[in-house]
């Protein structure tokens, strides 16, 4: 007997009711070398179907996978130093990174490489209520640390150490909650016992099944700061990074877009080849399901940008692709209610001029993982609805963002039809 719930530690989720199989692999601060984009596609092309989705928070999953497959895909991971633990389940998830390419994003790597050093497979911070997420991000565009349960943002450089503001208790799911700003002005050092802290205060006071933005609820925002405060150790020696950014900061990368963040292995390796080749050798994987590649010369680059574009890696014109992150849906998950891959193709088929200079997002369901709620329009599919035919359709609610908070639901219970056509109104 299968005990898939024990699974979940190691990065398994139980996909359907056949028990094939779902494995998420942490790629620290978001970022591989070109071995383990290798290793990652060959893993797929054994045991999966050739096929990987990238998902919003730097991680890639692997489906269609049995239990039998599993020692060895593990094996093959550690030997390029990767993990899947506490990729799902009741652990501090993989720590997601800014991935724009931005100046900071260097500073923002190496924190979150840091913290997944610390807390990837540490006992003292596993079996928790449910997952927690952090998120390191290069600066506020985004918003992204409002969806974290514990957001970092590099704010700059002072006098004598790097900076960072912490947020803390955001969600998305059913009831979203954006993050409260904790503290402002953190060192470096300060970083890891405060991060502890918020985790600690988490593990104690959170009921079971129930995510840090139930505890704010449950005891109010200033007595969660009191606990974070009193857990807080004393700041010990500055951690410093031993391993330190992996990409090179030199300001000149390539974004290849990726639909709905699947790709192909063999796509994956010829990607990974022209990193290698040209590049830094390594590959981030964007918050939006894409992929950054970092060059130190320009004309280095444009020979990688050639070689892409005639394998159709990357198009020829730019700022022709639609940014619309996706989940794998009905696809390939239990809790997805719609097919969004064909909902995201026929939504982008649909939009003019205006709506494709527009970010989208689409959920397959209430959990939001594709952060629709952070895009400009956002989709996430609700129910499903038994129709007179005995078919069961799903029903969509749309969202609009505006301002730095999260987005809104502006209808609610929409057909596919229906959806399609208040999205042609956006141009």
């Amino acid at each position: 007997m299968i005990d898939f719930q024990k699974l979940r530690l190691d990065g398994v989720y139980r996909q359907n009711d056949a028990d094939q199989l779902m494995l998420r692999v942490k790629a620290p601060a978001g970022v591989l070398s070109a071995p383990q984009a290798e290793a990652v596609c060959s893993i797929a092309e054994l045991f999966s179907n050739g096929r990987l989705h990238l998902t919003c928070r730097g991680s890639i999953e692997l489906h269609w996978l049995t239990v039998d497959q599993l020692p060895e895909i593990f094996r093959r991971l550690a030997a390029v130093g990767l993990t899947t633990r506490g990729a799902c389940g009741g652990a501090v998830r993989g720590i997601s990174c800014s991935t724009s390419g931005r100046p900071g994003f260097g500073v923002a790597q190496r924190v979150a490489r840091q913290l997944h050093r610390h807390f990837a497979g540490n006992p003292h911070f596993e079996g928790l209520p449910k997952k927690f997420k952090i998120g390191v991000e290069a600066g506020y565009a985004g918003a992204r640390h409002l969806i974290q349960d514990l957001g970092i943002v590099h704010t700059g450089t002072g006098s004598e150490d790097e900076r960072f503001d912490v947020w803390c208790a955001g969600g998305l799911g059913r009831e979203p909650q954006a993050a409260f700003l904790l503290k402002q002005a953190v060192t470096a050092a300060e970083l890891l016992p405060l991060a502890e802290a918020v985790v600690r205060v988490y593990a104690r006071h959170a009921p079971a099944g129930k995510r840090l933005k139930f505890v704010v609820r449950d005891l109010g925002e200033a007595r969660v700061r009191e606990l974070i405060e009193a857990a807080v150790a004393p700041t010990a020696l500055p951690q410093q990074s031993l391993a330190g950014a992996l990409t090179v900061d030199t300001g000149l990368h390539l974004c290849l877009p990726v639909f709905a963040g699947e790709i192909d292995a063999a796509q994956l390796r010829r990607i990974a080849l022209v990193a290698a080749a040209h590049g830094d050798s390594t590959l981030a994987l964007t918050a939006d399901q894409d992929l950054l590649l970092f060059f130190t010369d320009p004309a280095v680059l444009e020979r990688a940008r050639g070689e892409l574009t005639t394998h159709g890696l990357l198009p020829a014109t730019a700022g022709s692709v639609v940014t619309c992150r996706v989940c794998p849906g009905s696809h390939e998950c239990r809790m997805g209610l719609a097919p969004t891959r064909d909902v995201a193709r026929r939504l982008t088929a649909t939009l003019g001029p205006q709506g494709q200079a527009l970010t989208w997002a689409v959920s397959g369901c209430p959990n939001s993982c594709s952060q629709p709620q952070l895009a400009d329009v956002g989709v996430v599919t609700s129910k499903l609805v038994k129709e007179e035919d005995g078919n069961r359709t799903p029903r969509f609610d749309l969202y609009r963002r505006s301002g730095e908070g999260l987005g809104e639901a502006v209808d609610s219970g929409l057909t596919l039809d229906q959806l399609l056509t208040e999205v042609a109104r956006l141009g």
